[in-house]
């Protein structure tokens, strides 16, 4: 634990924005200086209402983490997956390279904090090069070579040396006595600790008058430290295969920097920085923690005059070389391109987001993209046409298997995704390449052949026996002229105000109309994969089956999740076309129920054939012949006989 180069400059934002300069010059000040008048400042009260303005910050953010534990909101560590995570660990750890550099360059710049921070400092830095320290410089570099060569040592032979090599510990003596002895300082003006204060500040409640000031910067702090630690904490979870409790972390950040906050302390989240270097030293649990606590409070203490001398470039150098594990996250990329894309480029994303935005913008503008890829996988999902394996009540799809037969004359759909608005569209689409045509499509072409042949029967060029429609002998046949209607895609409840037709569609028509063929009888979508259904699904569906029961093509469905039938009680999905009997718990049960109904009606003596006509005009049809062949019906007698049966 520990600050956060982004929680600092949020609370620096705070504190700056709160307590700045202008509020604490000394009353005529003004004063001779080299360049005229110079206005002086009271920095000792500056400085401690800006740490009052701190501490009282902290202890706001570790009351909303506490309360945002009990309230069970640690479930948002869910949605930070792990390509997210990789992608924001490493653009963190490149912000902690880039405010390292300088130091180790030491090379001033300033303060930025917001979108393209870590951009301009790396600029500014580049641009100030020419000032670089060179006994910093090498003293940084040095360290970077040694700590490295080290730790691949540490590697390589952990098998065989007991306890690794505390290298970043020697380091910092070494250098400090080198740079004690050398005086760097005055010799090559060198960038040092210098003073480091001892002991501790007395406690200091909280001045509870600025809450009001600062709560809407506090809850994003508090949230960015918890999103910050989290995910420094998944990349070691995942690599030391152990679970983390996200409530947990909460309350526990929450109750440090409440404690904290009364000690004058600052924000506390994850310190990548020292997390890296106490982690590649072996460090694995609280004992290490509570050694390295030990060791700051000695510091602090009685030890902080002795490190006086050490220069700020071998501290830096120490935090660069442990970034070296964060780093090589990339190389996750390559790996994840090859197994899933979409999870490549929410890395690659997030990480570029976090450099340019800034982690806090960054990691919400990864976390809405990962959501982002998630409606639209759920948007376009996978679908087919399935298929039975012979001899078995297996059903695959067609287009994986080459040894998959289709039932004759039953197409079977499986969407693989839950049915809602953002994707029903995209249902109806793969209805429509599954089954080869668009109900809407077939049932207005229907409409616009039975209006010819009703026009043709009235005229008598056209008459209706048992075997079909006919034209007479010796008489043109008006119904083969070019067809020249423009299509009408309208959803016409029924065909006609005067005459119902009953066409067998798949034979020969007298009439030119270029009628899709439906070469099925019945369609079976399986909904295993369906998990729920919203209004819109639902209204959509009861569409679906009315534009098919139309154009003769039963729907049932299959494999249907336990509470779909609920759910679709409740959306009032069922009514006296649209039953419960049309569901089944396999498609093989669907399947079979079909056949056992085909062969039913093959058995059956229907009245008609071909086709059935009922007129309700006054005047009945008018044939040519005066003498009725004994094959021929009645065909108004018949269709009455028809319906009132």
């Amino acid at each position: 634990m520990g600050p956060f180069p982004v929680v600092s400059l949020m609370v620096g934002s705070v504190v700056m924005s709160m307590a700045p300069d202008d509020n604490f010059l000394i009353a005529g000040s003004n004063a001779t200086g080299t360049n005229g008048t110079e206005i002086l400042i009271d920095t000792d009260a500056r400085d401690a209402q800006r740490v009052l303005i701190a501490s009282t910050l902290t202890f706001l953010v570790g009351i909303l983490q506490v309360v945002f534990g009990v309230l069970q909101i640690g479930f948002i560590v869910r949605y930070l997956a792990d390509p997210l995570v990789g992608g924001f660990t490493t653009a963190a750890a490149f912000q902690v390279l880039v405010s390292q550099l300088k130091i180790v360059l030491n090379v001033s710049t300033k303060n930025y904090n917001g979108v393209l921070s870590i951009i301009y400092t790396l600029i500014e830095t580049f641009e100030n090069i020419g000032s670089t320290n060179i006994a910093d410089l090498i003293a940084g570099l040095l360290t970077i070579f040694v700590c490295m060569v080290v730790k691949e040592i540490n590697d390589r032979f952990k098998h065989k040396i007991p306890i690794p090599i505390p290298i970043e510990v020697i380091v910092t003596i070494v250098a400090t006595g080198i740079s004690y002895a050398a005086d760097l300082e005055k010799k090559y003006n060198a960038g040092i600790v210098k003073s480091i204060p001892r002991g501790f500040l007395p406690p200091e409640a909280p001045d509870v008058s600025m809450f009001s000031q600062m709560i809407a910067a506090s809850f994003s702090i508090a949230i960015v430290a918890y999103a910050i630690a989290v995910s420094v904490g998944k990349v070691y979870a995942t690599k030391y295969d152990y679970a983390i409790n996200g409530n947990q972390e909460f309350i526990a950040f929450g109750i440090s920097n409440i404690f904290s906050g009364a000690f004058s302390c600052f924000v506390a989240t994850t310190a990548l920085s020292r997390t890296a270097v106490q982690e590649s030293t072996g460090g694995k649990t609280q004992v290490a923690g509570i050694i390295s606590a030990g060791i700051v409070l000695i510091a602090i203490v009685a030890l902080g005059k002795l490190l006086e001398p050490l220069q700020k470039s071998v501290l830096a150098a120490v935090v660069i070389a442990n970034l070296k594990g964060m780093f090589m996250q990339v190389l996750d990329v390559p790996r994840l391109w090859r197994q899933n894309k979409v999870d490549a480029i929410i890395w690659v994303f997030t990480c570029i987001a976090s450099i340019i935005l800034g982690l806090d913008l960054g990691l919400l503008a990864g976390l809405l993209f990962g959501l982002l890829t998630v409606v639209l996988r759920v948007q376009f999902p996978s679908w087919g046409g399935f298929g039975n394996i012979p001899g078995t009540d297996i059903y695959r799809k067609v287009k994986d298997y080459k040894n998959v037969v289709e039932p004759e004359g039953v197409k079977i759909l499986k969407f693989s995704s839950p049915i809602f608005y953002a994707n029903i569209d995209g249902l109806k689409s793969s209805l429509k390449s599954t089954v080869g045509f668009d109900a809407v499509r077939v049932y207005n072409k229907r409409l616009k052949a039975l209006r010819k042949i009703q026009k043709l029967i009235k005229k008598g060029k056209l008459k209706a026996t048992k075997n079909g429609i006919i034209s007479e002998p010796g008489i043109s046949n008006e119904a083969f002229e070019t067809d020249e209607e423009p299509e009408d895609n309208e959803d016409l409840q029924v065909p006609t105000k005067e005459v119902e037709i009953q066409v067998d569609w798949n034979s020969e028509l007298p009439v030119k109309v270029n009628i899709p063929k439906v070469p099925i009888h019945s369609l079976i979508l399986d909904f295993g994969a369906v998990t729920f259904l919203d209004i819109v699904a639902v209204r959509s569906i009861k569409t679906i089956i009315r534009e098919f029961e139309r154009i003769d093509v039963r729907v049932y469905f299959a494999s249907y999740q336990d509470n779909l039938i609920s759910q679709l009680e409740r959306s009032a999905f069922f009514d006296d076309t649209v039953r419960k009997d049309m569901f089944f718990l396999t498609v093989h049960d669907a399947v079979l129920y079909i056949r056992n109904q085909m062969a039913y009606s093959d058995n059956q003596d229907p009245i008609f054939e071909k086709i059935s006509l009922m007129q309700e005009s006054k005047e009945p049809i008018e044939f040519t012949e005066t003498v009725r062949p004994a094959d021929e019906l009645d065909v108004q007698e018949e269709a009455m006989r028809r319906l009132a049966s």
